[in-house]
Formats: C-alpha cells, sequence, structure tokens
C-alpha cells in the first residue's frame, strides 16, 4: 500500500514552492516522482507550428520529487507522516500527527 495516493492533498515542504497546499494528479514510483496541481511552473520555449504560428513561452508543470511533498492532516491541517494499520481486517492509512484515518 502506497503512502501517497492520487487525489491526496499535499504541502510542499521543500523548494521554491515551499508552503503551496495542492492536489496529486500523478505519480511515478520508479522515478519516485509526482505531478501536482500547479507546482514547480517552468517557462518553456515552444517552436512556432500551426496551432500557434507564432511559437514564445509556455508555462508548464513539471514533477516534483517524493521527498519534496507531505500529506496534509485532515484534522491540523498541516504536514503529517502516514502510517499503514490494519483495522477490521483491512489496510488503512492513518495520519501519524492527528490519527485520523485518510480516505
Amino acid at each position: 500500500m502506497q503512502k501517497i495516493r492520487v487525489n491526496d492533498e499535499v504541502i510542499v515542504i521543500a523548494g521554491k514552492d515551499k508552503g503551496k497546499k495542492s492536489t496529486v494528479k500523478s505519480l511515478n514510483f520508479k522515478k519516485n516522482t509526482a505531478m501536482v496541481d500547479g507546482v514547480n511552473m517552468v517557462k518553456k520555449s515552444m517552436k512556432p507550428s500551426q496551432e500557434d504560428p507564432n511559437g514564445g513561452f509556455a508555462d508548464i508543470e513539471k514533477a516534483i520529487n517524493l521527498s519534496n511533498i507531505a500529506v496534509v492532516s485532515p484534522k491540523t491541517g498541516g504536514a503529517t507522516r502516514v502510517r499503514i494499520e490494519v483495522k477490521d481486517g483491512k489496510k488503512v492509512r492513518v495520519a501519524t500527527k492527528c490519527g485520523s484515518v485518510l480516505k
């Protein structure tokens, strides 16, 4: 069971976007990265094409390392670690800070 999932609310704990809260769009466990909505925006130069005859610069999102994000605690609203517990014979994710079960 993974500790971070798609659609989890996370907070950036390191880097240029430190402190931003957003949701996870996709995960890549081979590269240990995540795409987080509105975080790690970079400018990319685009060549002129038929769709965009002028070209220019576009803002795109880049992946961020999993070590630089943390799950947001439902009760406290801050960063928390996640542990796996067995409740009623099923594995569930539990926020370490407040002890609440994550969806």
